[in-house]
């Protein structure tokens, strides 16, 4: 590449809308490669300065508009929404066609190009919220969201119905597949989800030419269901006791905590251990003293899961 210009150094975009920015990038491949004559190419800018929510843009897939493949010229625009608030630039160029996932990662080993900086200013960014009934989801149990949509700088809704698509797993990374509702004048859809979509990514998107314009994607919270038992019910004093469980949801990587009684009322950590991808857990018991020794398996909030602890259960101390 051997320069890189666009058609403005800065640019105005409101609410939902984009604007084209042009493009123009000249060079030429060191190989005369008959497949190369209608490959595109993409140019990347990156966020230098500036808080939008857009940290990348992309052009659309440019085509070689005169010259040669040796010695070219490629041009088209970059859509530029108003969340890429603030200073973007030129930073690569990749060949075409171009595959874009949402939530995917940054483009493979662009060549590297130092390009001209673009100036977005945002105005009317849109925000999306959720509302998930029930706010703690049940295992195997449907629930339904709203979706709202508003003006992030007045709180209200832009005030026209919008379109926009309710995807969940893949449907909020991939560009196929997914309900494509409009929303009420006051920004709001409502969707009822089936049980197994607890356990799936769901989302609300609003497309953009490249990439969206604003989404919000998450995961419903669930409540924190666990059990234990111990591999012994009576151990002589200082024998180490494996307590077995499992955590609903196979919530893997999230801590849980053995927790002894104290007197009548404080439960106080003993050991610690991690769930496994299975849902599993091993934990250890040593009993401290003879008599009977209450025990239960705490598990702390974790990512979407609530706290919870399991049924207590008793080793007898020998």
């Amino acid at each position: 590449m051997t320069q890189v210009t666009l058609d403005r150094a800065s640019v105005a975009v409101s609410g939902l809308a984009t604007v084209a920015v042009q493009i123009r990038v000249t060079g030429g491949y060191a190989s005369d490669e008959p497949g190369l004559a209608n490959m595109p190419l993409n140019i990347w800018l990156k966020r230098t300065s500036g808080s939008g929510p857009r940290t990348l843009l992309v052009s659309t897939d440019l085509p070689r508009v005169s010259g040669t493949t040796q010695n070219g010229t490629w041009a088209g625009p970059v859509y530029v929404p108003s969340t890429a608030n603030g200073v973007f630039t030129v930073f690569g160029v990749t060949t075409g066609p171009l595959t874009v996932y949402e939530s995917g990662p940054m483009p493979p080993d662009p060549t590297p190009v130092a390009g001209p900086d673009l100036t977005v200013a945002g105005t009317h960014l849109p925000k999306v919220t959720a509302k998930v009934t029930p706010s703690i989801v049940p295992f195997g149990s449907s629930f339904t969201i709203t979706w709202a949509l508003t003006d992030s700088s007045t709180g209200k809704p832009y005030g026209t119905r919008i379109r926009v698509l309710l995807g969940i797993g893949n449907q909020c990374d991939q560009n196929q597949g997914g309900d494509t509702p409009l929303t009420s004048t006051s920004g709001t859809v409502t969707k009822a989800y089936p049980a197994a979509a607890a356990n799936a990514l769901v989302c609300l998107r609003i497309h953009g030419r490249i990439w969206d314009i604003a989404s919000l994607k998450l995961f419903v919270a669930r409540p924190g269901i666990l059990s234990a038992v111990p591999s012994k019910t009576s151990a002589p004093v200082g024998t180490l006791v494996p307590v077995t469980g499992n955590v609903l949801g196979a919530p893997s990587s999230c801590k849980v905590v053995l927790q002894r009684l104290y007197g009548a009322t404080q439960w106080r950590a003993v050991n610690t251990g991690v769930v496994r991808t299975s849902g599993r857990f091993t934990l250890t018991a040593q009993p401290p003293y003879k008599g009977l020794i209450p025990y239960r398996a705490y598990f702390p909030a974790c990512d979407r899961y609530q706290a919870g602890t399991s049924k207590p259960f008793s080793i007898r101390g020998l």
